[in-house]
């Protein structure tokens, strides 16, 4: 036969050879996952909000970045030189850019961060925050370097545009407030170009002016009214302010011109810019910050106002404090008659013998609880030895009994022993109160013979009267010859 025959129970491969197929480990397949990324996406900018942020101690900052529907694990490397590095917070929107790559040893995709812009923050806050970690570096908002205010000024410098609202609400308070108090007027422009350099150059002419007067008044004075002239020009602090408005409306004074000016000023200095949920560079130099104008000016004035009310309350606070000291003088002298009262003899006695029955009380009801107290712990030991084999017990638990029977007793011995002595005590000292230790001393008792009566003056007896007179051993019988 040229082809050969196929028999009806020919059926075939009916197990076919298995086809061909790769099988990748997990860290092959984690690589080409991570060349797959590097390469189709690599480096992308993207946006989000920190969370979890955790700085190593090696210098990396690892955070994730969220929005509303996604999270994104990022490592941002010591090695990088990132400027907002020291900026970056939980809840802080940012824009980051780097390469998105896969961390094998998790398996989890990541972003290598080599770049940060800080969202919601403008360039002018950016440029706020280098100047104050600048200047905080320095040393220009260093506490101790702070001076306190004059309590009394009688004279300030003021540096504030002349046309804005801070002038007028400053004389407003200080005419409220301090009528007499003398205010010399720098004029400046609080805001736009060039602003900063005017509000420096007022400080230091405000500095340069109160140094004449203070030389001139140092100098020898030929006349009186030169040293009335040099005093009254003398200032006893700056205000430097202006009214509420936008980052760029207040940007004149985060400028360095002014920080400098303000922490170079020989005359301390009062910064009171914009509203109260305002900060700028200058409110931190400044010797003190004041949340509004307003603000600054009762803050100066509150030495005199404060003197204004405290004098006319005067006399009425003089009276209270002398009924105050009677009172006090009233309760001393009550409390020493009560004192008095308390140290009687007869009422010491009675409250040691009641200490006395108290505590013969708490011994019984000691003695009593710490009886139940061992029945119940002798009835537990009883079920637990019937629970147990006895024998691998029964000594120590004798020593234990044993033990605490002698506590008991030893308790029980002191409870009676501290109430003896105690008792002891009490009735040597009650002993020491009575008519024989008189007696022993040298003292008698003098009685009528038929009653008994004890006679207390000379008037009490009558001539022939019989007496009977008791001695420490002993008594005499007499008869009255005569009385004087």
């Amino acid at each position: 036969m040229s082809k050969q025959s196929k028999s009806q129970w020919d059926f075939g491969e009916l197990f076919p050879k298995e086809t061909g197929r790769q099988v990748l480990s997990v860290s092959e397949l984690t690589a080409q996952v991570k060349r797959l990324l590097e390469k189709q996406v690599g480096s992308v900018w993207v946006s989000g909000e920190i969370t979890n942020l955790r700085a190593q101690s090696s210098g990396h900052i690892y955070f994730t970045l969220k929005d509303a529907g996604a999270q994104l694990s990022c490592v941002l490397f010591r090695g990088e030189a990132v400027m907002n590095r020291s900026m970056l917070q939980d809840g802080q929107k940012v824009l980051l850019q780097g390469d998105v790559t896969v961390y094998e040893a998790r398996g989890q995709y990541q972003l290598i961060v080599h770049a940060v812009e800080l969202q919601g923050v403008g360039a002018l806050q950016i440029a706020f925050e280098k100047l104050k970690q600048k200047l905080a570096a320095e040393g220009l908002f260093a506490p101790e370097r702070k001076r306190p205010l004059p309590e009394y000024p009688q004279r300030i410098g003021l540096v504030t545009s002349p046309t804005g609202a801070a002038i007028r609400d400053v004389l407003h308070v200080v005419q409220r407030r301090n009528p007499g108090l003398e205010i010399i007027l720098a004029p400046c422009r609080v805001q736009g170009e060039g602003a900063a350099e005017e509000i420096a150059a007022a400080i230091r002419l405000l500095n340069e002016f109160n140094a004449r007067s203070s030389g001139r008044k140092s100098a020898p004075l030929e006349s009186q009214s030169r040293l009335t002239s040099a005093a009254t020009m003398e200032m006893d602090l700056i205000l430097v302010t202006r009214g509420g408005g936008s980052l760029e409306d207040l940007w004149a004074f985060n400028e360095e011109a002014v920080a400098r000016a303000i922490f170079e000023s020989a005359i301390p200095v009062v910064s009171a810019v914009g509203h109260e949920i305002d900060f700028t560079i200058s409110d931190f130099v400044a010797d003190l910050r004041a949340a509004t104008p307003s603000a600054a000016a009762e803050i100066i004035t509150e030495g005199i106002f404060a003197s204004r009310e405290f004098v006319a309350e005067a006399p009425a606070l003089l009276r209270r404090k002398v009924r105050q000291q009677l009172e006090g003088a009233t309760g001393d002298f009550e409390q020493f008659r009560s004192r008095l009262a308390r140290l009687h003899p007869r009422r010491q006695l009675n409250e040691a013998l009641q200490r006395l029955d108290d505590l013969q009380s708490g011994l019984w009801r000691c003695a009593k609880q710490v009886t139940r107290e061992r029945a119940v712990a002798w009835r537990n030991l009883t079920d637990r030895l019937l629970r147990v084999r006895p024998a691998q017990w029964l000594h120590q638990r004798r020593e234990s009994l044993e033990m605490n029977r002698r506590r008991l007793r030893e308790l029980m011995q002191g409870h009676l022993r501290n109430g003896q002595n105690r008792f002891g005590a009490m009735e040597a000292r009650l002993r020491l109160l009575g008519p024989e230790q008189v007696l022993a001393r040298g003292y008698s008792i003098t009685m009528d013979a038929a009653s008994g009566k004890v006679l207390r003056a000379a008037a009490e007896a009558k001539t022939g009267q019989k007496l009977r007179t008791r001695l420490a051993q002993g008594e005499i019988t007499s008869s009255v010859s005569g009385v004087s």
